[in-house]
């Protein structure tokens, strides 16, 4: 394999199927980033056995050909050259990179033991814009679980329907929401939970600019599609919990508040929540008036102004909880709906069809 390309294009392939490669597997292979040079593309392709992402771009190919060189030692020798035209060749178990007066020799793997890129058959598919599916993956991410124990709560709950796409994220002690209309869905519903660590890495690679992102669902897998790039995961199987029951449909006390002064005076109070005390919020004639004591450090108090509907209350809320809610909610307010001190708390956005809820802890 011989190809030329420009320094900032190869470089760019390397980082997309970087977010591919298995950091903790006993395989070499798994480490290297398989290339194919053939006709005037260059492809690269990588996977942990999980996930699996392949790219191409276009190059000079002088010599067609396949090799496999270790990811880590190829991206720190392009990322430490200056910007210029540079030539990448491999021949038996060796790889050479030449840029201006340097040149690079890597020991390569062998092509013919690296996994075969999964080809998925998508029984649904559905389309949305790349920045929308960026903004909607970081908002419900905030609640997903990192117990390996329950795999479930690991992922999200991704539904498409005919014209909207939603995403539900829960760690038991929260669950976040959100929902956005979409063009192009898929012709009957789907549900499927992908690995939150999938989305993750996929917001990661997606374009700045705005690009359509093609969402196929198969047997057991799920694939991302968008401009030269495929990316192909695995689905999480088991039930992810009847969500939908647990968001109530009234209210005794809703309150609007300025969402960036709410959460400044939750972060100064906060810092008295220690050893996972909780902060205390009374709600009462249009105030808000945020507690917390440590009996090691001592006591904070802040009060702000809202707007409120209904009964005086005081619930208990995780603090890192509340402030995590508060900082994916887009727009200048928000709302919170309360029911009682010992029932979950709802946070949402004025401008979006985006929920967050919250458990309360129990206080005396």
């Amino acid at each position: 394999m011989k190809i030329d390309c420009a320094r900032s294009d190869l470089l760019d392939v390397i980082q997309t199927v970087a977010r591919g490669i298995s950091t903790r597997s006993t395989l070499p292979i798994l480490s290297g980033i398989l290339f194919h040079a053939e006709g005037d593309r260059l492809s690269a392709q990588t996977t942990d056995l999980e996930i699996a992402i392949r790219t191409s771009i276009p190059v000079k190919v002088n010599q067609s050909g396949s090799t496999v060189i270790p990811a880590k030692i190829l991206g720190d020798v392009v990322r430490s050259l200056e910007e210029s035209s540079v030539s990448l060749e491999s021949e038996a178990s060796q790889a050479v990179l030449r840029s201006q007066q340097s040149v690079f020799e890597i020991r390569t793997l062998p092509p013919e033991d690296f996994p075969r890129f999964p080809e998925v058959e998508p029984q649904q598919q559905c389309t949305l814009p790349s920045q929308p599916a960026t903004e909607l993956i970081r908002q419900v991410g905030r609640a997903v679980s990192s117990d390996e124990t329950r795999p479930v709560l690991t992922g999200v709950l991704v539904t498409a329907g005919k014209d909207s796409i939603r995403m539900v994220a829960t760690d038991s002690y929260r669950l976040a929401m959100r929902q956005v209309p979409i063009e192009r869905g898929a012709e009957e519903e789907v549900k499927v939970l992908v690995p939150a660590r999938t989305l993750d890495e996929l917001t990661r690679i997606l374009p700045e600019k705005e690009e359509e992102i093609t969402l196929g669902v198969g047997e057991n897998q799920a694939v991302f599609t968008f401009g030269d790039t495929t990316f192909v995961s695995r689905l999480i199987e088991g039930q992810f919990p009847n969500y939908e029951q647990l968001l109530p449909d009234k209210y005794e006390t809703r309150i609007v508040a300025e969402k960036e002064e709410f959460a400044a005076a939750a972060k100064r109070v906060s810092l008295f929540a220690l050893h996972s005390s909780p902060m205390r919020i009374l709600f009462e004639e249009g105030a808000a008036r945020l507690s917390a004591a440590s009996q090691d450090v001592g006591g904070a108090v802040e009060e702000i102004k809202v707007e409120q509907e209904g009964a005086t209350i005081e619930i208990a809320l995780n603090h890192q909880f509340l402030i995590d809610g508060l900082s994916t909610m887009a727009g200048e307010k928000v709302a919170i709906e309360l029911t009682s001190p010992l029932k979950p708390g709802l946070i949402k956005s004025i401008e979006q069809d985006h929920l967050y809820l919250i458990m309360p802890v129990r206080i005396s």
